[in-house]
């Protein structure tokens, strides 16, 4: 094996041994386990949140859309019963 490798497998040992230690810390639940679950609610509360204002304007929008398809709707006949006195004419 050579030296990078070597390096290479001490880091990973370092690793390993952090990733047990964090592990251990969350099975006990340690303050910094409960600081974290604290965050991940804070987190999930704030994306039920955005969620809700999402939804909220996408029915904003439907209506808007919906609206705007009518008024088109409607431009159309007028502009179509406008134009037909002058296609029986000529």
């Amino acid at each position: 094996m050579n030296r990078d490798e070597s390096l290479f497998d001490q880091a990973v040992k370092r690793l390993d041994r952090a990733i047990a230690l964090v592990e251990q810390k969350i099975a006990a639940g340690s303050p910094l386990a409960a600081a974290a679950e604290s965050e991940h609610k804070r987190l999930a509360e704030q994306l039920t949140h955005e969620l809700a204002l999402s939804r909220a304007r996408e029915r904003e929008l439907e209506i808007a859309g919906a609206e705007a398809s009518a008024a088109l709707a409607k431009a159309i006949d007028e502009i179509n019963a406008a134009l037909e006195p002058q296609g029986e004419d000529a």
